[in-house]
């Protein structure tokens, strides 16, 4: 498992510097852009590279019921290509369109003008290749002839970039290779510790990673799917949808991790008020979508950082990486991009969480050893008290008692000694046993116990399942107890009693003693080496998948033991 840890790790540690010194690699453009116009209408003219559009307006606020509509952008060459290297056009576009450079038709993207009656047709990102006589160093016009039926109000500015064409059609699928091996590693980090997590259900931490690892996933490929599936423009507000509702499910859940791994005070109301924050920023402008990830990216990191600050205040362990890495990414985001600081942060983000999660389990796995320890040395102890010069001293006394007055008891009373004996002989190195084979033993130390003190005791069972297993020696031990801890009733009696129940959740055992308790040996009882030895013999067997309760009762003393599944 540390082997795997230490790959994973890797992983996603390396993939972020990968794309950050990808993206940090481009050449200067070599292009430069300037304000695109438009105009309303259909002219062939108007691809003409020295039309007079002066009188063409900045932006358009609506275009309705899908009318044809042009723009105009004004482009300098800084310098012309390089032989068999001819330059590419790449557009994002809202609308269906042909594409005009220098008068001269270059490519069409669907049916501008006809979507109202032909089903959808082009991609919002698109490659153009521009003859290599149009592309000379000096200025050019692009010209747009378009129709935008489906969305009339997304009308701005496009994405446009010219480089070599074979670069502009190639570069992005390899982006994409490492981003796909990016995404799947955290697809594997999430379905690894869901099965974790499976395996031990009371660990949220666990289920919050892999959750956050899944929507990470999912943010990652919903990103980088323009490259590898054709999307049309009506599909996109869908897209941008998903890519924002997956990033306030990330923003809501790695605070919630901090706020379980360094807790600090109220962070329940804490916790709230951030959500609270969290959904307003989420709802309010929630059509500008970059500007709703932004607001929701710095409210993550500074309350993360604020969880953090206090974790560094109260020392504890990962804290400080956490406080560091965070600092980093808002140092990331102020001198890189939108994209590249989102997913690099969210990447070493989840870098440390995936941290503090391993020390944690190093943690659970060094109590662990250390309950199997310690179980041991509390079974020997347990045994060496069964077995004390002060326990056999008192039988025999008492066996020699009734040897001596009722030989035919006392033989009986040998036959209990020896099968309890026996019993314990068998079970003391398993670490499960049937429930009838404990059930066994405390009838024969209770049938031994009644020839000691000469006191009724009584056992009665309910709802047992003959099936069940448990660790052995711990209902015995709570048997000790009652017997060492309390006194007869009126009629010399002490009645013990044993119910389970199941259901779902869990395997709940209540051992009942009906007695009149020592007052004085109650903390004794509760804090002893009898309760000590049930609480490491369920920690070996079921890890901290269980629960103990010890409380007096108005009939005597109630314990209840649950056993998670």
């Amino acid at each position: 498992m540390k082997t795997s840890l230490r790959h994973l790790l890797y992983i996603l540690f390396i993939f972020p510097l990968l794309l950050v010194t990808s993206c940090s690699q481009n050449e200067e453009p070599v292009f430069t852009r300037y304000r695109t116009v438009f105009q309303i209408g259909d002219q062939a003219e108007w691809a003409a590279k020295d039309l007079n559009d002066r009188l063409w307006g900045n932006r358009l606020e609506l275009v309705p019921d899908g009318q044809i509509f042009w723009s105009r952008t004004k482009i300098d060459i800084h310098k012309s290509p390089e032989a068999l290297k001819p330059y590419g056009l790449r557009l994002e576009a809202y609308g269906e369109y042909e594409v005009f450079w220098d008068g001269v038709l270059i490519g069409k993207n669907g049916n501008p003008g006809q979507e109202a009656d032909l089903p959808p047709e082009g991609e919002l990102w698109i490659t153009f290749n521009i003859p290599t006589h149009l592309t000379n160093k000096g200025e050019h016009v692009m010209a747009l002839r378009l129709s935008n039926y489906y969305y009339p109000d997304h009308i701005g500015n496009y994405g446009l970039r010219i480089d070599d064409y074979h670069d502009l059609l190639t570069d992005r699928l390899i982006q994409n290779s490492y981003m796909h091996v990016f995404a799947g590693a955290f697809l594997i980090a999430s379905i690894y510790f869901l099965f974790l997590f499976l395996g031990n259900k009371k660990e949220y931490l666990t289920l919050i990673f892999s959750i956050s690892c899944l929507l990470f996933f999912g943010l990652t490929m919903t990103h980088f799917v323009r490259t590898t599936i054709p999307i049309h423009y009506s599909l996109h507000v869908i897209r941008l949808e998903v890519i924002t509702s997956l990033m306030f499910g990330i923003s809501f859940l790695i605070p919630l991790y901090f706020s379980m791994q360094f807790p600090y005070p109220k962070w329940k109301l804490f916790l709230g008020i951030y959500t609270a924050v969290l959904l307003f920023i989420f709802s309010i402008e929630h059509h500008l979508f970059d500007l709703t990830i932004l607001n929701m990216t710095l409210i993550l990191l500074l309350f993360s950082l604020c969880i953090a600050a206090f974790g560094v205040y109260k020392k504890a362990k990962g804290a400080l990486l956490v406080l560091l890495t965070l600092l980093l990414c808002i140092f990331i985001r102020h001198y890189v991009s939108l994209n590249i600081s989102l997913f690099t942060g969210f990447s070493l983000i989840l870098l440390n969480m995936l941290y503090l999660l391993s020390l944690r389990i190093k943690e659970q796995r060094l109590a662990y050893e250390n309950s199997l320890v310690q179980s041991t040395r509390l079974r020997l102890e347990l045994l060496k008290k069964n077995i004390q010069p002060h326990f056999l001293m008192n039988t025999l006394t008492s066996l020699i008692d009734w040897i001596e007055e009722t030989p035919k008891k006392g033989v009986l009373f040998i036959e209990a000694l020896a099968k309890e004996f026996d019993l314990l002989n068998q079970i003391e190195n398993q670490t499960l046993i049937p429930i009838s084979q404990e059930i066994a033993l405390c009838r024969a130390h209770l049938e031994i116990m009644e020839y000691r003190k000469e006191v009724n005791y009584s056992w009665e069972e309910d709802g047992i399942d003959s099936e069940q297993k448990i660790p052995p020696g711990i209902l015995h031990t709570l048997l000790e107890n009652g017997i060492t801890h309390s006194l007869p009733l009126e009629d010399n009696s002490v009645k013990f009693k044993l119910l389970f129940e199941s259901n779902g959740t869990y395997d709940c055992y209540t051992f009942l003693t009906y007695a009149e308790i020592i007052k004085q040996a109650s903390a004794q009882r509760q804090e002893g080496t009898g309760l000590k030895y049930i609480k490491a013999r369920l920690t070996e067997s079921y890890h901290d998948q269980w629960e103990i309760t010890s409380e007096p009762a108005h009939h005597g003393w109630k314990n209840v033991i649950k056993i998670y599944r």
